[in-house]
């Protein structure tokens, strides 16, 4: 029997980077990128490209947070239909947003196409997948918004919706031909390498202690050393840490966990998901389903697991497991992990100037691969030319979210008895 443990998959296929190093002295850059995720890393590779000199500083290692851990759809859009974007933020806005974030997945692979990144990346597009009759109107609707907007999508039923997913249990499911699949960990790391070949300054293990203007510089602070910069990019999302920020105060934390099977070989596990698509379910806690090259199984769902013991964790699996793919019979679960997510109540990003030369943005609701690309290359260009109207939403004040830390308590709560009930068999 193979033993669960608790180790985050993409960190275990994906090749060691270079030693980290913190940073322990004084360094004079044109812009201080904060938090070396794909944001960062998407903001420095441009400004650098750009003859732009940068510094970006991890407080942890490379990938430690969202950007690592992700379930590695590239999707296109925001987690909302492309109506209900254009109805909060106005018309103008919520169609450029829209556009952005439909082209976003291409961006996203052109990215690793230029620069080599060897991540497990497949652009098949995605399957978001009907459990029942409102999943699927809900799914009819996103289909009809989107193909008005000319998106290359389709609403797969019958027995091609089967064939697809490869469960008798979906009734339909929304096929988007724009997205795919990557190895996060992997997509960082070949951002951080390509950072580094350009000649940025990336120190690991040096967490922000202080921001503070000085003359016409910013000084950002660690505990050993400081980097002063004309600029800087703070994109630390969901991993935000310290009172340096009020970025923090912006959202409020979720969590997302995934537990992944040995590898699966046979005719029976090659059916599921057989095209190569990702997916992941219309349940209100919906589940997350997809392979990875060497034919694992992965599941994933809203809450955390380094919490909860392996047997909880394998029978949440096993439930999800059976119910969709009896077929497989019983499988072996290998590893489980959790990550975090910047939710925002309208489940729309923001992106703030809270001082001349310093921009920040938050609230990605779990699409930071696509979005982080976009929006990292979008703040690198504002800092550049200065004109606010190429930014894909405007920027906005500041608002502190009303008990952020209650409100991601109770959701996670929410989140923790659902899937009791889905271990005990007494919903799904």
């Amino acid at each position: 029997m193979v033993e669960l443990r608790r180790e985050c998959l993409w960190e275990h296929v994906t090749p060691g980077q270079a030693p980290p190093m913190a940073l322990a002295s004084t360094v004079k850059v044109d812009v201080c990128v904060i938090g070396g995720g794909i944001t960062g890393l998407s903001a420095a590779l441009n400004l650098l490209e750009n003859g732009k000199s940068v510094a970006v500083l991890e407080a942890h290692k490379v990938g430690h947070g969202g950007s690592g851990r992700n379930v590695g759809l590239v999707n296109a859009g925001t987690w909302i239909k492309p109506d209900d974007v254009e109805a909060t933020l106005g018309s103008k806005a919520g169609g450029r947003l829209n556009q952005v974030l439909g082209e976003a997945p291409a961006q996203v692979f052109a990215t690793i196409d230029r620069l080599g990144i060897d991540c497990q990346a497949r652009n098949d597009g995605t399957l978001h997948m009907a459990h029942n009759a409102s999943g699927v109107a809900d799914l009819q609707s996103r289909h009809d918004q989107w193909k008005r907007r000319g998106a290359d999508v389709e609403l797969l039923t019958g027995s091609k919706c089967q064939e697809y997913c490869g469960t008798d249990k979906i009734s339909a499911a929304l096929l988007d031909r724009r997205a795919g699949t990557i190895n996060p960990m992997g997509y960082t790391t070949g951002l951080t390498e390509a950072v580094r070949r350009l000649g940025g300054r990336l120190f690991q293990n040096s967490p922000v202690i202080h921001l503070e203007k000085q003359g016409a510089a910013w000084l950002v602070k660690t505990a050993k050393g400081v980097v002063v910069a004309d600029k800087v990019v703070i994109s630390t999302g969901a991993y935000t840490e310290g009172d340096w920020s009020e970025l923090q105060k912006n959202y409020f934390r979720g969590y997302y966990y995934q537990v992944a099977s040995t590898p699966l070989v046979g005719t029976e596990a090659d059916n599921v998901l057989r095209h190569g698509q990702g997916s992941w379910d219309t349940r209100l806690v919906l589940s997350s389903i997809r392979r990875d090259a060497d034919g694992r199984l992965l599941l994933g769902s809203m809450g955390r697991t380094d919490n909860k013991p392996a047997w909880f964790i394998k029978s949440w699996a096993d439930r999800i497991q059976t119910h969709y793919f009896p077929q497989l019979g019983k499988i072996e679960w290998e590893m489980h992990w959790t990550g975090c997510i910047d939710f925002t109540p309208d489940h729309l990003m923001r992106l703030f100037e809270p001082a001349p030369g310093v921009v920040a943005v938050t609230g990605y609701n779990g699409r930071g691969n696509t979005t982080g690309t976009v929006v990292g290359k979008a703040l690198a260009d504002y800092l550049i030319d200065d004109l606010p109207d190429n930014l894909p939403i405007p920027f906005s004040t500041m608002k502190p979210i009303h008990s952020a830390g209650l409100r991601s308590a109770f959701y996670e709560g929410g989140f923790s008895l659902y899937h009791a009930g889905q271990c005990l068999r007494v919903i799904l």
